[in-house]
């Protein structure tokens, strides 16, 4: 078994946890949590989320 990374956030993924959402063109996400899932269907970009760990690297030394 291999750890996955979360598509939104960038968090990591135990075996065995989380989610696999396929989008109609075939690609697949995978996320740690439903926060992350409702989020990426609401439409918001990880990047502009402070809590993300995609903010977080974007912005280390600001």
């Amino acid at each position: 078994m291999e750890w996955k990374t979360c598509s939104f956030c960038e968090g990591t993924i135990e075996p065995g946890c989380g989610k696999k959402y396929v989008k109609k063109d075939g690609s697949v996400m995978h996320f740690c949590s439903s926060k992350c899932e409702k989020n990426f269907k609401l439409g918001r970009v990880g990047r502009k989320l402070k809590w993300t760990n995609t903010f977080k690297r974007i912005n280390r030394g600001q």
